[in-house]
C-alpha cells in the first residue's frame, strides 16, 4: 500500500461511510488482491443503453466497479440484465441510476415527480418518504446508487439543464428537501449523490455543452451553492458528483489571476475545487463521483489522454461513462507517465470499495441484491406507492394566475374545446413516449367535445368556447435555452408564431415542465402549473380546472420570471 493508504483506511471508520472493523478488513483485503488495472477497472462506471445481455457481459467482462443502468421498457429484460451484472462480477458491482423522477422515470416504476413539484408540496417530510418509496422500488431492480439529489439553486429562469430538476430558487427549501431526501433514500440502502458540484443554476448556459461557470463572489458561494453542499454533508451523504463546472472565485483565492486558464477548469479536472474545497475546506470524507464524461463540458477543455487520468488525480474517484476499450487504457498510460499516481488510484480504489462496505454489498448474495420477477412486479407501482404518487400530485399543482369567472370549467359554459399541445419527445429513444390522454379522457368524460388544434381552421368565437394550451417540455438537458416555440404549436412558422387567441377566446396554458412559461405569454390570463407531464399530474390538473378538488401547490420559484406586467390577468373576452 502507498504511504497515504493507512490514513484513508482510518477514515473509512467515519461518516460518512462509517465502516466498522470487519468491514474495514474486507477493503484491504480486497484492495491487496487486485491488479493495477483492476485497481483502474474499480473506478469505471459504465453506461448501459437498454437491457441487451451481450452489451452487460461485454462490459462486465472488463471487471468494472459497477454500471449505470439506463434501463429499457420490458421489466423482465431489464431485471436480467441487471442480474448478469451482478453474476459476473467477482467484487459486487455499484449498480447507478438517475432516479430522478419526471422524466427519468422507467415506466414499470410507481410514477414519481422531479424536484420542483416535489418542492411545491411545501413538506419535506413528503419528500423523506418519495425517497424511501423510491429506494424501495429501485432496490428490486438491483439499483443501489443513485445520482440525486441535485440541490443546484434554480436562480436563473432561463437555466433550462436546471428547472425543474431543482427544489427551486429558494436556498432553504432547496436545503431542507434535499436533506431529508438524502436521509431517507440513504437509510433505505441506497447510495445518494449530491449535485452539480460545486453548482449550477447561475449559468444559463449547459455543462453538456460547454465547461460553465458558477460565477459567485467565494462569500456569496459560501451562503449559497456551498451551504447547500455543506449542510448535505453534514447530513452523512456518501457521494458528491463533480461536474464540469468552474468556480473562478475559489481559484483566485488559490492564486489565479485573471491571466490563468485554469480559474475556469471544470471541477471534474480540479484539484483546487473537488479535493482542496471539497474535502479540504468542506470536509467531505466519502466517495466524489465525475459528471457524464461525454459531456462537452470536459471533452471541450481537455483532450482524453489528458482528461482521463487528470479527473482521478484532482480527485473523482469515479470516472463516470467512460469509453469501452479505451479509457481504462488510457489511465494506465496515465499511470506510467505520471499523469496519474500510484497514491490517488489507490485512495480512489478504496473509496470505491469502501461505499460498497458501506452499502453492504459484500456481505448479500446477489439474490438479495435484486428481486425475482414476481418479486418485482408485487413491489412496483404497488397500490401503496400509486395512491402516495396520486397524493403528491394532488398537492403540488398550481395555480400561478387567473381571469376571474374562468374558473372551474363547465361543459355547459364551454362546450367546445381545442387542444393546441407541444408533445414533448423523451429524452432518449429507450423511453416511453407520453401523450396528454389522461389529461383529455377526463375532460371528456366530464361532457366536454374535445378536438385538436388545427392549422388549417384556426379556432374562432364561432366554433371554440375554450382554448387549453398543453406545453410538456420539463428540465432539457444538451438545451441552449427553453421556452415557447409558438411556431410550432400553431404551425404556419413566422405568421403562425405570431398568433394569439386569447383576446378572443377563453384560454388555460397548462405546463406540465419548466414553470417559466409566462415569460413567453405574459398576457395570458390563466395558467397553471404542474411541473411533470406524467399521468396523475395530468389528472390531477384536469380535475382541479373542473373544481372537483382544490389548488394547493405553492410556487418553488418565480413563475412571473421577474416581469410585473405578467402578474395581471385582464378580463374575460366578450363573447357575442
Amino acid at each position: 500500500m502507498s504511504a497515504t493508504a493507512p490514513d484513508t483506511l482510518a477514515s473509512l471508520s467515519r461518516a460518512p461511510f462509517n465502516l466498522a472493523p470487519d468491514d474495514i478488513a474486507w477493503v484491504r483485503r480486497t484492495l491487496a488482491g487486485l491488479s493495477t488495472t483492476d485497481r483502474i477497472g474499480q473506478l469505471m462506471l459504465y453506461a448501459t443503453f437498454g437491457d441487451d445481455p451481450g452489451t452487460v457481459r461485454s462490459i462486465m467482462a472488463t471487471r468494472p466497479g459497477g454500471i449505470h443502468r439506463f434501463m429499457g421498457p420490458n421489466l423482465a429484460q431489464g431485471l436480467e440484465a441487471t442480474r448478469i451484472a451482478l453474476e459476473e462480477s467477482e467484487i459486487p458491482p455499484l449498480v447507478s441510476g438517475d432516479l430522478e423522477g419526471g422524466p427519468m422515470s422507467f415506466p414499470f416504476m410507481v410514477p414519481v415527480p422531479n424536484q420542483l413539484a416535489m418542492a411545491a408540496c411545501g413538506d419535506p417530510h413528503l419528500t423523506a418518504e418519495i425517497a424511501t418509496m423510491l429506494a424501495s422500488e429501485a432496490r428490486v431492480l438491483g439499483f443501489n446508487w443513485s445520482f440525486t439529489p441535485v440541490v443546484d439553486i434554480n436562480a436563473r429562469f432561463r437555466a433550462a439543464a436546471v428547472g425543474t430538476r431543482s427544489y427551486g430558487s429558494d436556498l432553504e427549501t432547496v436545503v431542507s428537501h434535499a436533506v431529508a431526501y438524502v436521509r431517507a433514500l440513504q437509510a433505505s440502502g441506497v447510495a445518494a449523490s449530491v449535485k452539480h458540484w460545486p453548482g449550477d443554476g447561475f449559468d444559463e448556459r449547459d455543462q453538456h455543452l460547454l465547461t460553465s461557470i458558477n460565477p459567485l463572489a467565494f462569500e456569496e458561494w459560501e451562503t449559497l451553492s456551498g451551504h447547500a453542499f455543506r449542510k448535505t454533508i453534514e447530513a452523512g451523504v456518501l457521494t458528491v458528483m463533480a461536474a464540469h463546472i468552474a468556480l473562478p472565485s475559489w481559484q483566485r483565492r488559490m492564486g489565479g489571476t485573471d491571466s490563468d486558464r485554469w480559474l475556469y477548469e471544470p471541477a471534474s479536472l480540479s484539484r483546487r475545487l473537488t479535493t482542496d474545497l471539497l474535502r479540504g475546506h468542506l470536509g467531505f470524507n466519502g466517495l466524489v463521483v465525475s459528471d457524464a464524461t461525454p459531456m462537452a463540458g470536459l471533452t471541450g477543455w481537455a483532450d482524453r489522454a489528458t482528461a482521463v487520468p487528470l479527473a482521478i488525480e484532482a480527485g473523482c474517484d469515479v470516472f463516470l461513462f467512460p469509453v469501452e476499450g479505451v479509457d481504462a487504457r488510457l489511465m494506465e498510460e496515465g499511470l506510467r507517465t505520471g499523469r496519474l499516481s500510484e497514491a490517488r488510484l489507490e485512495e480512489a480504489c478504496l473509496r470505491v470499495l469502501a461505499l460498497k462496505a458501506a452499502l453492504g454489498l459484500h456481505r448479500r448474495p446477489v439474490s438479495e441484491r435484486i428481486a425475482t420477477l414476481d418479486e418485482a412486479r408485487a413491489t412496483l407501482a404497488s397500490p401503496a406507492h400509486v395512491a402516495k404518487s396520486e397524493t403528491i400530485a394532488r398537492r403540488s399543482v398550481t395555480l400561478v394566475k387567473q381571469q376571474e369567472g374562468l374558473l372551474p370549467l363547465e361543459p355547459a359554459r364551454y362546450p367546445r374545446v381545442v387542444v393546441i399541445g407541444d408533445y414533448p419527445e423523451p429524452l432518449m429513444p429507450i423511453m416511453p413516449r407520453r401523450s396528454y390522454e389522461p389529461f383529455l379522457g377526463v375532460l371528456r368524460e366530464a361532457g366536454f367535445d374535445v378536438r385538436e388544434y388545427d392549422q388549417a381552421s384556426l379556432p374562432t368565437p364561432a366554433d371554440t368556447d375554450l382554448i387549453i394550451y398543453l406545453l410538456g417540455g420539463e428540465a432539457t438537458i444538451a438545451a441552449t435555452g427553453h421556452g415557447i416555440d409558438w411556431g410550432r404549436l400553431h404551425g404556419g412558422g413566422f405568421r403562425g408564431s405570431m398568433i394569439r387567441f386569447w383576446a378572443e377566446i377563453p384560454t388555460v396554458m397548462v405546463s406540465f415542465g419548466q414553470p417559466y412559461l409566462l415569460n413567453d405569454a405574459p398576457q395570458l390570463g390563466t395558467y397553471v402549473n404542474a411541473y411533470t407531464v406524467q399521468a396523475p399530474w395530468q389528472r390531477a390538473v384536469a380535475r382541479k380546472l373542473l373544481g372537483q378538488e382544490a389548488w394547493e401547490g405553492v410556487s418553488p420559484v418565480d413563475p412571473f420570471c421577474g416581469d410585473p406586467s405578467a402578474r395581471f390577468s385582464g378580463p374575460l373576452p366578450v363573447r357575442g
